[in-house]
């Protein structure tokens, strides 16, 4: 793992937090699907899940750079906006990760559908998209507004995703804002960090603290347990 990945992630990112409990339950066992694995996701998983086994799904591998390659055991090149998943292993992955990728999707329902029969007994999904709020908030170079991003093309809402994940037999475990408090708390360094190297303030650098994503986490149960029949508020 490069130094450079290790500085850029000083912390464990939000999803890692929430997907805790089964990284820990399965351990060297860990078998993840990253979905639309970009922004160096694959060489972070490996430096906070060292030992997990690592599949990446992504429409092209081009700009990967040696430290996200590496990381990889398993590569699925796919398009999700046309491809079925019936090729993956079904009911194999003990974590699967999808952030901010269904916004990009018009058919994110189905998409989440297929992931869901992915998912191993006892498995966990992560899924995080923008929320109904950032409609409101600011245009910001680094998007902090939907529209600021060109290819965002469905808004979804943590009610309406929550169904079509318990439609598909999955038990929500947690669901609502993210809000990592580490990256909250860290936000007037960061500022003053920029200031001084002359960077400018990315729309990223705020989803935290103005709320702009909304997450679930989601487990895969048993056949003969029911699954919760009330979905949470946005």
């Amino acid at each position: 793992m490069t130094f450079a990945t290790s500085w850029r992630y000083p912390w464990r990112p939000f999803r890692f937090k929430k997907l805790s409990g089964v990284y820990a339950s399965a351990g060297a066992r860990l078998r993840v699907l990253d979905v639309g694995c970009g922004n160096h996701s694959p060489a972070t998983t490996k430096l906070w899940w060292p030992d997990c086994e690592y599949s990446g799904l992504d429409l092209h591998f081009d700009g990967y750079d040696k430290s996200d390659l590496d990381a990889f055991d398993y590569r699925y090149k796919i398009d999700l906006s046309r491809d079925s998943l019936c090729a993956l292993p079904q009911g194999a992955f003990d974590a699967i990760i999808a952030s901010h990728v269904l916004e990009h999707l018009t058919n994110g329902v189905q998409v989440a559908q297929q992931l869901a029969k992915l998912l191993a007994p006892g498995g966990q999904i992560y899924i995080e998209f923008p929320s109904v709020r950032s409609l409101g908030l600011p245009s910001m170079p680094g998007c902090l507004n939907f529209c600021d991003d060109a290819t965002h093309v469905r808004v979804h809402g943590v009610r309406e995703m929550a169904n079509v994940l318990m439609d598909s037999g999955l038990r929500i475990v947690r669901a609502g804002t993210r809000r990592d408090r580490a990256q909250i708390a860290a936000l007037p360094a960061l500022l003053a960090w920029k200031l001084l190297r002359g960077h400018r303030l990315e729309g990223s650098d705020l989803w935290d603290i103005t709320g702009f994503a909304s997450y679930l986490l989601a487990r895969r149960i048993p056949a003969d347990t029911h699954p919760n029949q009330a979905a949470p508020a946005d």
